[in-house]
C-alpha cells in the first residue's frame, strides 16, 4: 500500500493532527485485557538506561508514552522528540508542556537525521518504522548517531496483530479488487532487517488482547486507519453490521493483539 509510506499522505492526511492516532490509542487504553499497560511495559525497558542518557525519538507522534510515564523519567535524561509531521509535534508539545519537563522538539525525517555521529545513547522508534520508505537508509542513520554501546529500541506489531480487524477490512474491500495488505516491518520480518545493521538484536512480545463491548469505538478505530480510505460507505456499513451481530451474539468483540519491541545494539568497537 503506497499510502502507508507516502510522506504527503502521512503528513497532510493520516497524521496531519493527532486525531487518528488518538482514536487508535483510546481503544487500547479502554479495552486491553492486560492491566499493566503498553506504555508502562515499553518504559520498563527505557528505565534501564543510565540516568544521564541522551535520547532521540523518531516519529514521536503525540508523545502519549512520555505523558503517561512522565513521573518515571529520570531528571538527568536529555530527550529530543522528532516527527515528520508538524501537526504531530504540536500535539506532542501540548501533551508534554503540562509535565514541566524539558523536552526538545524538532521536525525531522528518520531517513536523514540532522545530528552528528555518536550523539545519542539510545534511539527510540515506536510503531513508526513501517512508515519509512527506505528503512535501510534510516537504519544506517540511526546506527551513525548512536554512540558505541548504544541501542535502538523499536516497537512494532506482529503478523497476527488485530487480525480480526484486518479480516473485516479485507472482506469489505474484496469486491473492489484491493489486494491484502502486508506490513513492511513486523516482529517477524523486522529481525532480519535490523541484523544487517546491528550486532545484536533481541525481540520481546507483550501479551495482550482487546475485549470491546461497544461498536462505536471500534468503528472509530477502523475509520482512523490508513486502509479505511479503501472502504466505500457500503463497506463501512457492512463492517458495522457484522460487529453488531458479533456483539449481540457474544456480548463482546474479542480482538487479537500482537505487539512487542526490538532492542538492537551497536557494538562498542564499531
Amino acid at each position: 500500500m503506497q499510502r502507508f509510506t507516502d510522506r504527503q499522505y502521512l503528513t497532510q492526511d493520516q497524521y496531519r493532527d493527532s486525531s487518528n492516532l488518538d482514536a487508535r490509542i483510546e481503544i487500547h487504553e479502554r479495552f486491553s485485557t492486560n492491566p499493566y499497560g503498553w506504555f508502562n511495559w515499553v518504559f520498563d525497558t527505557l528505565v534501564q538506561l543510565p540516568a544521564d542518557s541522551n535520547i532521540l525519538e523518531l516519529g514521536c507522534g503525540s508523545a502519549a508514552m512520555w505523558k503517561e510515564c512522565a513521573a518515571r523519567i529520570p531528571a538527568g535524561w536529555m530527550i529530543t522528540l522528532t516527527d515528520l509531521s508538524d501537526g504531530m509535534l504540536d500535539a506532542a508539545w501540548r501533551n508534554l508542556v503540562v509535565t514541566g519537563r524539558n523536552f526538545k522538539f524538532e521536525q525531522m525525517d528518520a531517513q536523514s537525521i540532522v545530528y552528528k555521529d555518536e550523539s545519542f545513547d539510545v534511539v527510540i522508534a515506536n510503531h513508526m518504522l513501517y512508515h519509512v520508505p527506505d528503512r535501510p537508509e534510516s537504519f544506517g542513520e540511526i546506527r551513525r548517531v548512536l554512540r558505541p554501546g548504544g541501542r535502538l529500541i523499536a516497537t512494532t506489531v506482529g503478523e497476527n496483530h488485530m487480525q480480526e480487524v484486518n479480516g473485516w477490512l479485507e472482506h469489505a474491500t474484496t469486491e473492489r479488487g484491493i489486494r491484502p495488505f502486508s506490513q513492511p516491518f513486523t516482529l517477524e520480518n523486522g529481525l532480519r532487517q535490523l541484523q544487517a545493521f546491528f550486532s545484536k538484536v533481541e525481540v520481546t512480545r507483550y501479551r495482550d488482547n482487546l475485549k470491546v463491548p461497544e461498536v462505536e469505538p471500534l468503528m472509530d478505530y477502523i475509520c482512523s486507519m490508513t486502509r479505511a480510505s479503501d472502504l466505500s460507505e457500503g463497506g463501512l456499513a457492512m463492517i458495522e453490521k457484522q460487529l453488531m451481530a458479533i456483539l449481540e451474539k457474544e456480548g463482546e468483540i474479542l480482538i487479537t493483539k500482537d505487539s512487542g519491541l526490538f532492542q538492537a545494539l551497536k557494538q562498542e568497537n564499531s
